[in-house]
């Protein structure tokens, strides 16, 4: 009676064994987790690689693969004898410029002084020899006193005037050249030429026998002077006829009035040129022109050395640098992973010698799944333990969550596959008495 009953109630415990157990099965694939969220993840530290910013042959590597180094402990070294003697030949050229500074700012300094010196000078003369405009008379076509104007007024007017005095000496001396270029023109300039050689040869004879007139015992001077001035005078006679016969009346008088017109031409540019040199005086005058430019030659001598200085600066602190960058030093606080590189080898710019891991920045990537996504938020708290310290909890805050699933089939079209679709978020670590290690499993409470 016992084995029957048995019999019947043992597939009934199996069948209900199979429920319970298929119970527990959906249940843990439904997604409807309770709880905190829970993932593990290897802690990892941020790696990264020490290279020369210059090339050049290492003579000396500090640090062994292992060795835990201090943030800006110097990790190998670069040869810089080529630097440094660079380095004292800019010194000595800095030096050299700094020189020729300090020399052209006394150069302008007693150009300074020149120009107050001859400014004084001027000034003086000026006083004493400038004539009382108070009290001169202006002409009867000018209303006005003769000290309405100032002495920069009086100037300006005057360089007018000798520009206008110019330009009419040239065109009537335009006007003279025309005439040379006529039928006769060059009969005349010949004529012209012998005329003007007679009339000097004329002038100097006259002076040779004034002076045999007065001379003591000067029979025979004086026959020789007269002879000579005798023959001057008769050249002179021939040079004017033949001038003349060259022309009819009205052709010499146009002649004669270019030339005039030349000759007055002449006059009032020197006339212009005379008055315009007497205005400059005082603070105008020519000495102080002369001393002006002398300081502002000075001043732009002083401005090209001291471009020469800051040039030989700015050469100067590159060398600096660059002698700086033959140490490479520890970036931050970590352990040396690997050592690519050996005394003796050259480095290009930018090579990888020295690869570190920064202890100090510990990182640990855990994926969730796609259903708990919206339980993690960017910046939150997290709680972290690991094995090796099963009585310690470490502290973390998520710093990335990705964008995008991992994992994903193909085509997912069930509930089960959109389960097994997870995102990777990656967790800063707080550690700072230095007691996690990369390579820790570690699990995370979100």
């Amino acid at each position: 009676m016992r084995a029957a009953t048995l019999r019947r109630i043992i597939p009934l415990v199996f069948l209900l064994l199979i429920v319970v157990a298929g119970s527990i099965y959906l249940i843990s694939i439904s997604g409807e987790q309770a709880g905190p969220l829970q993932a593990s993840g290897t802690v990892e530290a941020v790696e990264v690689v020490a290279a020369p910013e210059i090339g050049g042959r290492v003579v000396e590597v500090r640090v062994e693969e292992g060795l835990l180094v201090e943030a800006g402990q110097e990790l190998f070294r670069l040869d810089d004898a080529l630097m440094i003697a660079q380095h004292d030949q800019a010194q000595a050229a800095l030096a050299a410029t700094q020189a020729a500074l300090d020399t052209a700012q006394t150069t302008v300094e007693l150009a300074q002084v020149q120009l107050e010196l001859a400014l004084a000078q001027a000034r003086a003369t000026e006083l004493a020899s400038a004539p009382d405009v108070w009290r001169q008379f202006a002409p009867s076509a000018f209303d006005l006193p003769m000290w309405y104007f100032q002495q920069e007024e009086q100037i300006q007017a005057a360089r007018l005037e000798l520009d206008g005095a110019e330009q009419a000496l040239e065109e009537d001396r335009q006007a003279t050249s025309a005439i040379l270029e006529t039928e006769v023109g060059a009969a005349l300039h010949d004529a012209e030429s012998r005329l003007a050689r007679a009339l000097e040869a004329y002038i100097v004879a006259r002076q040779v026998l004034d002076r045999a007139i007065f001379a003591r015992d000067n029979q025979a001077l004086q026959n020789a002077a007269q002879e000579r001035f005798d023959e001057a005078e008769e050249e002179l006679e021939s040079a004017q006829q033949a001038y003349a016969d060259l022309f009819s009346g009205e052709q010499a008088d146009e002649v004669l009035e270019t030339r005039a017109r030349l000759a007055t031409a002449q006059a009032r540019f020197d006339a212009a040129q005379a008055r315009l040199d007497s205005l400059l005086t005082g603070e105008y005058s020519l000495t102080v022109d002369a001393a002006q430019a002398a300081l502002e030659q000075a001043q732009a001598a002083a401005v090209q050395a001291q471009a020469a200085v800051t040039a030989a600066e700015a050469e100067f602190a590159v060398l600096d640098l660059q002698i700086e960058k033959t140490i490479v030093s520890a970036p931050s606080a970590g352990l040396v992973l690997t050592r690519s590189v050996e005394p003796g080898e050259v480095l290009q710019p930018g090579a990888a010698a020295i690869t570190l891991s920064l202890i100090n920045s510990l990182r640990i990537t855990v994926f969730i799944p796609e259903d708990r996504y919206g339980e993690v938020l960017l910046g939150a708290n997290v709680s972290i333990s690991v094995d090796s310290f099963p009585d310690e909890t470490f502290g973390g805050t998520v710093l990335r969550i990705a964008d995008r699933a991992e994992f994903t089939p193909r085509n997912v079209q069930s509930e089960e596959g959109r389960r097994s679709t997870v995102f990777a978020v990656e967790i800063a670590v707080s550690d700072p008495s230095g007691m996690l290690k990369p390579g820790m499993p570690a699990d995370v409470t979100f």
